[in-house]
């Protein structure tokens, strides 16, 4: 039985796309989760004085728990010096440059057995994509962050027109594909969109209706579509499925299934019982980020056999959820 994986979050996006002013407002809202943040320079981060513990050299422990790390020369070692730390993070985000392909960093967490990649997030600046991606010697390189995504946070929205913003999504579509975007100003966004590790527990989210809507109630849902006039302040923003499945399910076909979800499914998180040919029944925890996926034998779960799916209001697909996870026919 392997031990339990740390969850990778990268977080891309070209030069003043946000990416920094996301993982402070992560950090500012880790609520007791205790995350390694690596970055390339601290200066950027710009972190409110009042969550700094101390600051030693490439080092800075915060309040809340969490460790702001400057990555050096070797990003490798860097997250092995995470991975033997004591007690134990919940998990690392790891802050691409401006120029780079947060695949390539996304590699360590699918090859590295301590690690699982939780998610891709990719900021977008709204007011000044569209000029950039004009640019023959940046085109590649946005191009390649878009399609690394498994999330791709639309910020600065409050600073683009509205038919720009439209322009910049229907660009984005044909470069990523089906990838979803989360349009907002100043990075707000909910932690649950960012991390598996923010979703409740899927044992604990199962009640009756099995469906679930989440209103954040705070700044991401002021921010989740700024430029949309008399847009509510407060509204829900993303919705939750959750179910006990009783299948077994074949392993082949959950991978397959795993491997091209149905649009509109952002994250899932929970345990199942798997069968494979000549071998007896085993429980897996999955867990899915856009196209990141991971599949991990457990010990069996005290609470059983439990899913819970997230998606923005009114995408989740939930049909195709009960479809398959309860064999229910739609």
């Amino acid at each position: 039985m392997k031990e339990k994986r740390l969850p990778l979050t990268v977080i891309g996006g070209f030069l003043g796309s946000g990416k920094t002013t996301l993982v402070n407002h992560w950090l500012s809202h880790a609520g007791g989760q205790r995350l390694a943040i690596l970055v390339n320079d601290f200066g950027t981060l710009n972190i409110d004085s009042a969550l700094i513990r101390s600051n030693a050299g490439s080092t800075m422990e915060l309040t809340n728990g969490c460790v702001c790390c400057q990555i050096g020369d070797d990003l490798s070692m860097a997250l092995i010096s995470v991975l033997e730390s004591t007690p134990s993070f919940d998990g690392v985000v790891v802050e691409a440059s401006g120029v780079s392909d947060p695949w390539r960093i996304a590699q360590l967490g699918r090859a590295d057995p301590g690690l699982f990649l939780d998610g891709v997030v990719v900021t977008v600046n709204a007011d000044s994509f569209l000029a950039h991606w004009q640019d023959p010697l940046l085109s590649d390189t946005l191009a390649r962050q878009l399609k690394a995504a498994s999330l791709i946070v639309l910020n600065h929205c409050d600073l683009a027109l509205p038919h720009g913003v439209s322009q910049v999504r229907e660009r984005i579509a044909l470069i990523a594909g089906g990838v979803a975007v989360f349009e907002t100003s100043h990075a707000q966004v909910p932690l649950p969109l960012l991390s598996g590790l923010s979703l409740p527990a899927s044992h604990a989210a199962v009640h009756d209706g099995h469906d679930s809507h989440m209103d954040c109630g705070d700044e991401a849902a002021a921010h989740s579509h700024p430029h949309h006039p008399g847009n509510p302040a407060h509204g829900e923003v993303f919705e939750t499925w959750s179910c006990h499945p009783t299948p077994t399910f074949e392993m082949i076909e959950l991978r397959s299934w795993l491997k091209t979800p149905p649009p509109g499914l952002l994250r899932l998180k929970g345990f199942v019982q798997t069968s494979s040919p000549g071998q007896e029944t085993k429980w897996h925890e999955i867990q899915l980020a856009g196209r990141c996926n991971s599949v991990s034998q457990v010990i069996a779960p005290i609470a059983g056999a439990a899913l819970v799916a997230i998606g923005l209001c009114g995408h989740l697909p939930r049909a195709r959820l009960s479809e398959f996870f309860e064999r229910i026919s739609v």
